[in-house]
């Protein structure tokens, strides 16, 4: 049986191949990227089976078939959430949860046995399991325009340092120590904002993350935080969002 491992995380790949080596399998390659896999299947005969990552270090390995036509069978190694392994069962493909387990493997490699066995096929719908992974990569907003006069201005999202609700009106504060107002709601804004940069500490306020110049412990269990060049009004987390607000910034 010939095998070869797509992992770009080193140490996963190696421990894989060395518990492999224990069912009498001895990898023929071990491959770390998308662009080194296509440079692989290229120039070399596909083998029987692949132990292959999603997740790699230069992109979705699924982007490897767009390229290359890989006949060989397909061994799954994720640590996606439950959700896509519910696709991966749907769609008929062996997968394996990180960290592998050895008695999982066995079955794995077993199930594989059997599909050859009795000359089955795999059922494997790569686009169907990209379609359902893929929206999980959400897209937020890039940038704003607002109206000043009769011109319209162009602000980036890295230069907010934090969106605020005044007078019934909705603000972004910029790193350059200006304010201009949206159209747009802080309701209608959560779910356009990416969540890795800002958070809503309060009924009020969204900050930014690498606007963070200090955060101080403040009356009733809450925070006052402190950006760089914002200093309109003070900035308290509200206690009910304190905990989930450490997690994140953590």
């Amino acid at each position: 049986m010939k095998v070869i491992i797509i992992e770009d995380e080193k140490p996963a790949a190696r421990r894989l191949n060395r518990m492999l080596n224990e069912y009498n399998i001895e990898p023929i390659a071990m491959l770390h990227s998308v662009e080194e896999a296509i440079n692989w299947f290229h120039n070399n005969e596909h083998p029987d089976l692949l132990f292959l990552d999603i997740q790699l270090s230069d992109g979705l390995s699924f982007e490897i078939f767009e390229e290359v036509e890989v006949k060989s069978a397909i061994i799954f190694t994720t640590a996606y959430d439950e959700y896509a392994l519910k696709a991966f069962k749907l769609n008929s493909v062996d997968y394996l949860l990180k960290p592998i387990d050895s008695d999982e493997l066995e079955n794995a490699i077993d199930q594989y046995k059997k599909l050859i066995s009795t000359n089955q096929n795999s059922g494997i719908n790569l686009q169907e399991i990209k379609n359902l992974i893929a929206p999980t990569q959400k897209s937020y907003k890039k940038r704003f325009t607002v109206k000043i006069g009769q011109h319209l201005k162009m602000i980036s999202i890295e230069s907010i340092e934090c969106v605020f609700s005044e007078n019934k009106a909705t603000h972004i504060h910029t790193t350059n120590n200006r304010s201009y107002v949206l159209e747009e709601t802080l309701e209608q804004l959560e779910e356009k904002l990416d969540p890795d940069h800002f958070y809503r500490v309060s009924r009020k306020y969204f900050v930014n993350v690498n606007a963070i110049k200090d955060i101080i412990s403040y009356t009733n269990s809450r925070l006052k935080i402190i950006l760089r060049n914002f200093n309109e009004a003070e900035i308290i987390v509200s206690r009910e969002r304190v905990k989930d607000f450490k997690e994140w910034i953590g």
